[in-house]
């Protein structure tokens, strides 16, 4: 039943009748008004407490932490494994430049190239806009860093490799015999490898790049190793009638103050082939073969690459079947056909 204090009349005139109308509720609108402002003041006091108070976050913050921890967890787990792969790079680049370049006559990889292509910082500045973008951009910049380092080591044992399937050459070309007889009543070591005063100006501490072979003129000089005859010197100071043998892998020979020489420049040598006579020529305090071993650019001690105690026997035997080889490859054809 509607309440009288609440209600209104409407007079419709026409018909002289009345129509209720129902008055509007303030007092009801009010409080569900209040109620709302209420419950929103208590959500942001809850949140206040729970948070600001209790310091607990948010549900939605804490999945967020959740999940940036599992990325900084992968993040810190991929930097310890680059670690390893740094360590064990860098001893392979070790044993690289320190055994097996060496091995094969080879020099070292230059570090402009193992550093070679490795980029800035910059190229990962997009990340910049993200937060803790630091840490992202050095594993980057590091990955690119060991991809190119192990690129050029790949190479380099691709190199290695190559060089290797020619051991069986290598061995013929290193130079591992004395470049003379080794009879010891035809020669004596007038100077050894090393520092010594200069025979002819006494100048103290003068470097001598290679051995002396005192001996009469006219001795036989072979080569020491398979190669080729890089150059050929008539020089009245110096180094004399002199000639150097690049045998590849990293060595050369020098035979100086020679007599004769019966090489040119450009011709294939193989170990036991004559290269001419010792004599005293160019800057010399008599007749001696003056012999040096070149590993690299760099004179290195003779002693090293050669068995003075071999027989003189062995020796002839061995400079005979290299001639024997000589004459059957300079031999007509047309001979050993009907042969």
């Amino acid at each position: 039943m509607t309440n009288i204090q609440d209600s209104k009349y409407i007079l419709k005139m026409k018909t002289l009748t009345a129509k209720v109308k129902q008055a509007f509720n303030t007092s009801g609108t009010f409080k569900s008004l209040v109620l709302f402002l209420g419950s929103i003041i208590l959500t942001f006091f809850y949140v206040w407490f729970y948070v600001g108070v209790l310091g607990n976050d948010l549900p939605k913050t804490a999945l967020l932490k959740k999940t940036n921890s599992k990325w900084k967890g992968k993040m810190e787990l991929m930097s310890k494994k680059l670690d390893r792969h740094e360590e064990s790079l860098v001893d392979l680049q070790i044993k690289d430049d320190e055994i097996y370049r060496p091995i094969f006559g080879m020099s070292k990889v230059p570090e402009a190239i193992r550093n070679s292509g490795v980029g800035s910082s910059d190229k990962y500045a997009y990340l910049d806009k993200y937060s803790g973008s630091g840490a992202v951009k050095d594993l980057c910049l590091r990955l690119d860093i060991l991809t190119n380092k192990t690129y050029v080591q790949s190479k380099s044992f691709d190199d290695i490799n190559s060089i290797s399937r020619k051991s069986g050459e290598m061995a013929s070309c290193i130079p591992a015999i004395p470049p003379i007889n080794p009879d010891p009543n035809k020669y004596h070591l007038s100077s050894p490898f090393g520092y010594r005063n200069d025979p002819i100006t006494g100048i103290p501490s003068t470097f001598h790049a290679g051995l002396d072979f005192a001996m009469d003129p006219g001795n036989l000089v072979y080569a020491t190793g398979d190669g080729v005859v890089e150059t050929v010197s008539f020089e009245f100071f110096g180094y004399g009638n002199s000639l150097i043998i690049n045998h590849g892998f990293g060595y050369k020979t020098r035979y100086a103050h020679m007599k004769d020489i019966d090489v040119v420049e450009g011709m294939k040598i193989k170990r036991g082939d004559r290269l001419g006579k010792s004599g005293s020529s160019g800057k010399s305090t008599g007749p001696h073969l003056h012999y040096e071993v070149i590993y690299m650019d760099s004179p290195v001690n003779p002693m090293n690459y050669m068995d003075l105690s071999m027989s003189s026997e062995d020796y002839m035997a061995m400079v005979r079947k290299r001639e024997s080889e000589t004459e059957v490859a300079l031999e007509p054809f047309s001979l050993r056909r009907r042969k």
